[in-house]
C-alpha cells in the first residue's frame, strides 16, 4: 500500500531521522580506546534525564524488564517484604517478577482505571512500626490503562511515617516524556527503557540509582550475574561494560539525548500534556470516555479510550491497521476488548496526533460506534489553535 505505515502504540514510538541516522554506521570496537568518549558522556546526561544528581545510571541491553529485575536483585533480599499495588498489566507483571523472585510481596488490588492508592500505603507504612517492609514501589504510568500515579506522594507516605524503606518506580512509560525528579522526590530505583521517550529501538534498560540504593546493594544477598551493579560499576567507571554493549543502539542513545537536551525536559513535558489534551478533548468529542476513572489520574503519553458495550475495541484495532495503515494499542488482560490506546509520546507534533485521531475515528464509525464525523478531530484542531505557542497573527 502507497503511504506511511503510523505507529501510535505507546512503544516503541517514531524514532527521529536524525536517531536513525546515527545508528547507521559500521560496527565497532567496543574495546578501543576511544570507546569511553562516547560512554562516560552518556552515563553523564542519562542522570540528567532521571534527574539523579548524587546517585548513578546503569545501561543494560535489556528492554524495561531487565532493568527491573536489576533493581529487585541488586538492591534487596530473598524474603524482604515488598508494598505493591496492582491496577493495569504492567504494575501485575512487576508484582509477579517479585514473588517469582522470592520476595515477600503485600500487594494492593485497586480497580483498573485507578493508580497507586496513597492512603492506602499511608496506612501501611505507619502500621509497620518494625519496618519489616524494605522497598515501596510505584508505577509512575500504567500504560495498559493511561494512568499516571503521584510518585511525589509515595514520598510523602514514607517520610510522613519516618519509614526508612527504599522506593522504586517504573518509569518505562513516562521518564523522559512526564515529569520526573528522582533526586527531589527521593526515589532510589528508577526504571526505564529505549522504546518510549527516549525515541530509540527496544533494547536498552536505563536503571537510575540513588546513593541509598548503592549502599544498599553491598549487603543484599539476592543472587545476580548479568545484572550485577559490582560488576557494570567496574567496567562503566572506565566507559566499557562486562559484556557486549548494543553498540548502535547506544550511537542512537547519543543523538537521542541531543534532541532531549536541545528541546529541554520542561518544554517536553509541556508538549505532551498539550499534545494529551488533544486526544482528551477528541475523546470527549465522540461522546466517549477514557478508562482513567478521574482527571488526576490522566496520563500525559498514553490514553486508553472505552468503546460502548456491543463494540469489540480489538476490531477497531484491526481496522485502524488493515485499512488506514494505522497501529493503534489494543486492550491487555482485564480490559481486552474494551479498550483501545493511542500512544501519543516521544517524538511526535500535533499534526501526527491529528493522524492518529482521523485513523481511530474512521475505525470507530465503521465498527458500528455512533459519532459524528470530524467531531474528534476537529475538537482537537481547535484545541491546538487555541493553545499553539505562537499566535497565527504574530506568525503573519
Amino acid at each position: 500500500m502507497a503511504g506511511f505505515t503510523h505507529l501510535f502504540i505507546p512503544g516503541p514510538t517514531n524514532i527521529p531521522e536524525q536517531v536513525r541516522q546515527a545508528m547507521n554506521l559500521p560496527m565497532e570496537d567496543m574495546r578501543a580506546a576511544s570507546f569511553p568518549d562516547l560512554t562516560l558522556p552518556l552515563f553523564e546526561d542519562i542522570k540528567r534525564v532521571f534527574k539523579n544528581e548524587t546517585g548513578r545510571v546503569f545501561i543494560y541491553p535489556s528492554s524495561g524488564t531487565g532493568a527491573w529485575e536489576a533493581a529487585m536483585t541488586n538492591v534487596l533480599s530473598p524474603g524482604d517484604r515488598v508494598l505493591m499495588s496492582r491496577f493495569g498489566q504492567f504494575s501485575h507483571l512487576w508484582v509477579d517478577m517479585a514473588e517469582r523472585l522470592g520476595f515477600e510481596v503485600d500487594v494492593i488490588d485497586c480497580e483498573w482505571g485507578t493508580g497507586v492508592p496513597l492512603e492506602l500505603y499511608a496506612e501501611r507504612l505507619k502500621a509497620d512500626k518494625t519496618h519489616r517492609i524494605k522497598a515501596v514501589f510505584c508505577t509512575q504510568n500504567e500504560t495498559a490503562t493511561g494512568v499516571t500515579s503521584d510518585v511525589a506522594g509515595c514520598r510523602a507516605a514514607l517520610d510522613d511515617a519516618n519509614h526508612p524503606a527504599l522506593l522504586f518506580v517504573d518509569g518505562v512509560s513516562s521518564i523522559g516524556s512526564i515529569d520526573f525528579r528522582q533526586e527531589e522526590w527521593g526515589v532510589d530505583c528508577a526504571v526505564s527503557g529505549s522504546q518510549k521517550g527516549f525515541m530509540l529501538p527496544a533494547g536498552l534498560g536505563f536503571l537510575s540509582v540513588s546513593k541509598k540504593a548503592l549502599v544498599a546493594s553491598r549487603s543484599a544477598t539476592h543472587r545476580r550475574c548479568f545484572f550485577s551493579f559490582e560488576d557494570m560499576i567496574r567496567a562503566n567507571d572506565a566507559g566499557y561494560f562486562p559484556y557486549t554493549p548494543a553498540t548502535q543502539l547506544l550511537r542512537g542513545l547519543r543523538a537521542s539525548l541531543d534532541l532531549i537536551a536541545e528541546e529541554g525536559l520542561e518544554n517536553i513535558f509541556a508538549r505532551h500534556h498539550r499534545l494529551a489534551e488533544g486526544v482528551r478533548k477528541a475523546v470527549d468529542a465522540w461522546g466517549l470516555k477514557l478508562c482513567a476513572k478521574a482527571p488526576k489520574w490522566h496520563s500525559d503519553t498514553v490514553s486508553a479510550i472505552l468503546v460502548p458495550e456491543g463494540i469489540d475495541s480489538g476490531d477497531v484495532v484491526k481496522r485502524a491497521y488493515r485499512t488506514y495503515q494505522t497501529s493503534l494499542g489494543g486492550g491487555l488482560n482485564k480490559v481486552m476488548g474494551k479498550v483501545f490506546r493511542i500512544g501519543h509520546l516521544g517524538w511526535l507534533n500535533e499534526v501526527m496526533v491529528l493522524a492518529s485521531l482521523s485513523a481511530a475515528e474512521m475505525a470507530l464509525l465503521d465498527c458500528g460506534v455512533r459519532l459524528a464525523p470530524g467531531s474528534g478531530v476537529g475538537a482537537a484542531i481547535q484545541h491546538f489553535r487555541a493553545s499553539a505557542a505562537v499566535p497565527v497573527a504574530e506568525a503573519a
